[in-house]
């Protein structure tokens, strides 16, 4: 018997209404450095809401963004931290556990970032700690992402 498919689930639609709610914030802001300042807001609040696991891990994360990649423009994508170019286009981003209720957080990196290694190659990473080792790892991708 074919299973019947409900569409989205409850979190996919929760995520697609923040990204609508951050695009309508977008649109009023003023100029871009009220824009980016306002961006950086929004993205520090979202990983204050995170649980404490996942907020440790977030936070860590902007640090490494902030001082490998500080060309990088925060801000909320889909409700959660992410990292864009010049162009404005997601280049990477953190996903909270809790956001979808999976058993680790993750790193991502979209299509935009510079990560091509052959004719395949890794673009979210798990994360259950960030250590010394990874915090190392993180930054050489992210090096390699704006390159």
């Amino acid at each position: 018997m074919a299973e019947k498919h409900e569409g989205f689930t409850a979190d996919e639609r929760a995520a697609m209404k923040e990204r609508a709610k951050e695009l309508k914030a977008e649109s009023k802001r003023a100029s871009a450095a009220a824009k980016a300042a306002e961006a950086e807001k929004d993205l520090l609040e979202k990983i204050e809401e995170m649980p404490e696991e996942d907020r440790v891990l977030a936070r860590r994360f902007h640090e490494l963004v902030a001082e490998a990649a500080p060309e990088l423009a925060p801000k909320t994508w889909y409700g959660m931290p992410a990292y864009n170019n010049a162009d404005g286009k997601p280049v990477c981003f953190f996903q909270s556990a809790a956001k979808f209720k999976s058993r680790y957080a993750m790193i991502g990196f979209s299509d935009n970032a510079r990560l091509d290694d052959g004719a395949m190659w890794p673009t979210y990473f798990a994360i259950a700690d960030l250590g010394e080792a990874e915090a190392a790892r993180i930054t050489e991708l992210l090096k390699r992402a704006v390159s």
